[in-house]
């Protein structure tokens, strides 16, 4: 039989089949191609009178060139009276099975489909395979892990103090191998049995300021002498209680002021050289921000700072780039507040959440939904995306800034202060 039968073309080709076949290269290999997908490499030999079958790995982590290797060098093994299978325990170095990362990879392109991840999703999932499961069980055989090989990976995570991301990890080695097992690879997914092994820490909520501190507040805003717009920009989120990259990226085509309406897309065009402009609401999806009688007010005195450029909020040093992620953190520091402790630009979200679910006048879908939280119910997730509250949501945001300008002086608590037809309680923004 002639040799080197085969392409690597008809190789990449070969689909499966209602039953496993071979196709011959000649020197006794053949591609064996399963039913389930995996094109696997063997050669039959005989050695001391009895037939065997050597592996010699699996495409596309074997190629036909290493393939033909393999045979050509355990073919040299027989000629040497040896028996090739017992020269690879010895020697062997390279998986004759997919690799973890081989796989992870091909999970990770999305062979099983992830059309709702976005592209910063799949590249911060791909990042952290890079940093946490490659190095650690990249190069290993996926049908020689098990649960033990994984749990070290977890605890070396958690070690570290990065709880967050150790949940994530786990979630994905689960997505893996649950591929793994659907595409026949592997017979049970040894993830599913991490769970409860590694224990992550309680979220850590954004520190906020008690309502009963919101005059203090107020007046501090008022006086603060740094920048001008970076004032304003602290005004500004703490009427929006949008959330930081919404701010920073904002540009004026998403602003409508005669409908009073700001609409942060999903997804933003990208800024060239800016990490992460693309960056729209965080859910991925329109969020609908509507304009208070004084969040107008302070667009206006912003315009007269930016309205030349794109950014709402451009930098100091470069109007074509947004403000950096901490220059409301730091202008808050600079008005005496410890950001760690005592409240930070993400703090705004939990004092408006605080106030508006005190008041007693907001239903529960009209808030969250405003606040842009994630629904985790998915039959209510379906009714809250579709049904937008926005005619209260329009009061629920003007009673919001009306509430913040009525606790310019002493503290009115939530319940005391009544809506009263969108009558404004505020001072002009100079």
């Amino acid at each position: 039989m002639a040799l080197n039968e085969l392409s690597p073309k008809k190789v990449e080709n070969a689909k499966p089949k209602e039953t496993d076949y071979k196709l011959t290269d000649g020197g006794s290999l053949y591609l064996l191609v399963k039913k389930n997908g995996t094109k696997a490499w063997r050669m039959n030999y005989r050695y001391s009178g009895k037939q065997a079958t050597l592996a010699l790995g699996v495409y596309p982590d074997v190629s036909l060139v290493v393939a033909r290797k393999r045979r050509d060098e355990a073919r040299q093994l027989l000629a040497d009276g040896r028996d090739p299978r017992e020269a690879k325990k010895a020697t062997a170095d390279e998986p004759t099975s997919r690799t973890f990362k081989s796989l992870a990879l091909e999970w990770h392109k999305g062979t099983m489909g992830h059309p709702e991840w976005k592209a910063i999703t799949r590249n911060k999932i791909l990042r952290e395979m890079e940093n946490h499961l490659f190095p650690a069980i990249g190069h290993k055989p996926v049908d020689s892990l098990k649960t033990r090989d994984l749990l070290p990976v977890l605890i070396a995570m958690s070690d570290q103090g990065i709880g967050a991301t150790t949940g994530r990890i786990k979630t994905t080695m689960e997505s893996i191998f649950r591929y793994a097992v659907q595409r026949g690879i592997v017979e049970y997914n040894p993830a599913h049995d991490l769970k409860g092994a590694v224990t992550n820490p309680k979220t850590k909520h954004r520190p906020a300021l008690p309502l009963e501190r919101l005059p203090e507040l107020t007046t501090k805003i008022s006086l603060y002498t740094g920048r001008p717009l970076t004032r304003l920009a602290v005004l500004f989120s703490l009427h929006t209680f949008v959330r930081s990259s919404e701010l920073r990226h904002a540009r004026w085509g998403e602003i409508d002021v005669d409908s009073a309406m700001w609409t942060i897309p999903g997804q933003r065009e990208e800024i060239e050289g800016v990490k992460y402009s693309d960056r729209g609401a965080k859910m991925g999806s329109v969020h609908h921000v509507p304009l208070s009688v004084q969040a107008i007010e302070v667009l206006e005195s912003i315009k007269k700072i930016s309205g030349e450029y794109e950014l709402v909020f451009p930098g100091d040093s470069n109007p074509f780039k947004p403000m950096s992620e901490n220059t409301v953190n730091k202008a808050l520091r600079g008005m005496g507040y410890d950001t760690q402790s005592d409240v930070c630009l993400h703090g705004f979200r939990a004092m408006a959440c605080s106030a508006l679910t005190e008041s007693g006048l907001w239903s529960r879908d009209a808030v969250e939904r405003q606040m842009s939280h994630l629904e985790r119910n998915e039959v209510r997730a379906a009714y809250v995306h579709l049904a937008q509250h926005m005619q209260e949501r329009r009061k629920m945001m003007q009673w919001w800034s009306n509430y913040l300008s009525a606790n310019t002086i002493d503290y009115i608590a939530p319940y005391e202060m009544e809506f009263n037809n969108l009558t404004l309680i505020h001072n002009k923004v100079s």
